[in-house]
């Protein structure tokens, strides 16, 4: 934790006592100038938005969340610029029943809703008096979300831990923000926000700004509300709310975990080092610009890992292994307090910029933080992981700076966009070196703070800033390859690790040699080293085939323990090999695992390979599915559909 920081944090807590919340001075530093230097907003298919010509800069909501409507209604209050002249704003909704559009004096406003498009929505058109140079307007939507909105999810009490409470969270990438605020949803429009939530008593509600009311403020008959803010402009996928039974733990200066009460200990035991990967981070590239960090862990049915939200990371409970196992997790979102949430791709055609970078930057925290051989065991499992995507996605979609034309932007989020992109920028380190390498990526996040990023932009930084004009360095870095072309250049190199080579000892001693199962060193391996084992596929010819018999198959399940396995990421390893075998045995685990968490990284393999096994594994698949899809956030119930189809109502 830096001394800046910890100094801003103590002046705010002595603020804390001296004055009411809601006066309470941002813990936040102050912007760096770049966020107030000019932005040209390039195109974003994405949206209806002509930011040009008229742009959202704040958002203030004022919602109430109805468990049983399964809705948010109320007001969200934007503060808009425009081209002195202009008469229109555009706003992109969802999917939301909008009750009336009025100024800030309860002047009715005329707007219009445009054709509804299944991937964008409708734009949402607001007449408004002519703009003057440098005066904002402000815009009262009054309306209320709808119980199918995809970026929220409504939890009944046995969806959570607890039991006895609902839940709510929302997820907004890519977006998904419009199903839930109307608002210009591009990652390339960076607002502030502010909120008053009101929610049952026996509720708490959090979101990724600044809490203002920790103990909430009564609201009339059973509810009571909470405010918050966020100073720091943010790409409005990054606006974000959980509601639900709710608690805190500090695990140091600045850091902390949110979970649901029986969960907590465990929580808190799992993360305990985070503000050690706080201080890692700040040591490598500069300041964390966010104040707080802390962890939301959610419910089971949370569709993504995690999800980088400023101040507080949503994160799935398949990370809580128990042993620190998976908290590179961890270091991924706060890696993304830099890249992403500072410096944020403008359009999702270079979600690279985000999740590349993020990539290269969670390796790096990880081994200040766990060392060499960690940080090389991840590269190694995540290269592994592209080159399967290489092999399985059209070559037009191995690139990284897409075409999105038509398409959603979810089609981006892959392996393409995290590991090429990382092994990118460790190509240029390699090359470079990594001193000098640290200098420039240190300098693009201050240059680039709080502003959109394109493929082209960053071409730009880094020939000013690292090439200088050196050609023969230009040539070596293959800088346009890397982006615009398919595959892998030429100077890609594959990661090494001295400790999954013995990993391939010993696979091959089982899977090709036939050795049995107690030879295997399992109980003196890490995650990443089981991971790797159960990741062995056979090449050439055999590739097509089984490669296990079921007696070989049953000895692993049972001398490595496989039917208990508690750790996500290796039982989900296991369950690719079964169903590959049509390991009839494994189908029971199967079944508790697709039906007990909803990420959307593991639930979709599965059910595609069960797809993928015909008249064995489709059965299979539709009856899973029945029951479980009530359980999946929309993102992934999305996904899973188009693979296994909606079940017949």
């Amino acid at each position: 934790m830096s001394r800046a920081r910890l100094a801003v944090m103590a002046s705010t807590l002595a603020l804390l006592a001296a004055c009411g919340q809601a006066d309470v001075k941002s813990d936040m530093p102050p912007l760096p100038a770049s966020a107030s230097a000019p932005v040209t907003y390039e195109r974003d298919i994405h949206s209806y938005a002509q930011p040009q010509i008229a742009r959202v800069k704040h958002v203030a909501l004022d919602l109430t969340a109805d468990f049983a409507t399964k809705t948010l209604s109320g007001t969200a209050t934007l503060d808009v610029t425009g081209e002195p002249g202009a008469t229109q704003v555009i706003l992109d909704i969802h999917n939301l029943d909008i009750r009336s559009v009025a100024d800030d004096k309860g002047n009715a406003l005329q707007f219009a809703l445009g054709a509804d498009d299944p991937i964008k929505g409708q734009p949402l058109t607001v007449t408004t008096p002519a703009f003057e140079a440098g005066k904002v307007q402000k815009i009262v939507v009054t309306y209320s979300t709808r119980p199918d909105a995809a970026a929220l999810q409504w939890l009944t009490p046995a969806q959570t831990a607890g039991g006895q409470q609902p839940f709510l969270f929302s997820q907004g990438q890519a977006i998904l923000t419009r199903t839930w605020v109307p608002t210009q949803d591009s990652p390339g429009i960076r607002q502030t926000y502010s909120a008053k939530i009101t929610v049952p008593n026996a509720l708490k509600a959090v979101m990724s700004a600044e809490m203002l009311t920790p103990n909430g403020e009564r609201a009339g008959e059973g509810m009571h509300s909470y405010r918050f803010r966020m100073t720091n402009p943010v790409p409005p996928y990054l606006m974000a709310i959980a509601v639900g039974d709710l608690k805190f733990a500090s695990v140091g200066e600045g850091v902390g975990v949110w979970t649901e009460p029986s969960r907590l200990d465990a929580v808190k035991a799992e993360f305990s080092e985070m503000g050690q990967l706080v201080d890692a981070a700040e040591a490598l590239y500069g300041p964390y610009a966010w104040g707080r960090y802390d962890l939301l862990i959610l419910p089971p049915s949370f569709p993504f890992g995690g999800m980088e939200n400023p101040r507080l990371t949503f994160a799935t409970p398949t990370v809580v292994a128990g042993d620190k196992s998976l908290v590179s997790l961890v270091a991924h979102e706060l890696a993304h307090s830099w890249s992403g949430n500072l410096v944020t791709n403008a359009t999702w055609a270079d979600f690279w910029v985000n999740e590349g970078f993020t990539t290269y930057f969670e390796n790096r925290i990880m081994e200040a933080v766990y060392g060499k051989d960690r940080a090389a065991m991840l590269q190694v499992l995540g290269w592994n992981d592209l080159q399967s995507s290489l092999a399985d996605m059209p070559p037009l979609d191995t690139r990284l700076h897409l075409d999105l034309e038509g398409r959603d932007p979810d089609d981006g989020m892959n392996d393409i966009a995290y590991e090429k992109g990382a092994a990118f920028l460790r190509t240029i380190e390699r090359i470079v070196g990594r001193e000098r390498f640290d200098a420039w990526l240190k300098g693009y996040f201050e240059r680039n703070a709080f502003r959109p990023m394109t493929a082209a932009l960053f071409l730009q930084d880094i020939r000013a800033n690292l090439v200088r004009g050196d050609i023969n360095l230009e040539h070596e870095l293959q800088l346009d390859n890397w982006v615009y072309q398919p595959g892998l250049p030429s100077n890609a190199v594959a990661p090494t690790s001295t400790k999954l080579a013995a990993v391939d000892t010993a696979a091959n001693a089982y899977f090709v040699a036939k050795g049995p199962a107690s030879a295997i060193p399992w109980a003196n391996w890490s995650t990443q080293e089981r991971q790797h084992f159960l990741d062995w596929r056979p090449t050439g010819a055999a590739a097509s085939r089984p490669w296990l018999t079921n007696a070989q198959l049953a000895d692993l399940e049972t001398t490595l323990n496989l039917r208990n396995e508690g750790n996500a990421e290796v039982l989900f390893q296991w369950l690719q090999i079964a169903i590959a075998h049509r390991y009839q045995p494994a189908v029971p685990t199967l079944e508790r695992f697709l039906t007990s968490q909803g990420r959307r990284k593991f639930v979709l393999p599965l059910f595609t390979s069960l797809w993928g096994q015909g008249d064995w594994g489709r059965p299979i698949a539709t009856r899973i599915y029945a029951q479980a899809r009530a359980g999946y956030h929309p993102v992934t119930v999305g996904s899973v559909d188009a693979v296994v189809g909606a079940p017949a109502a």
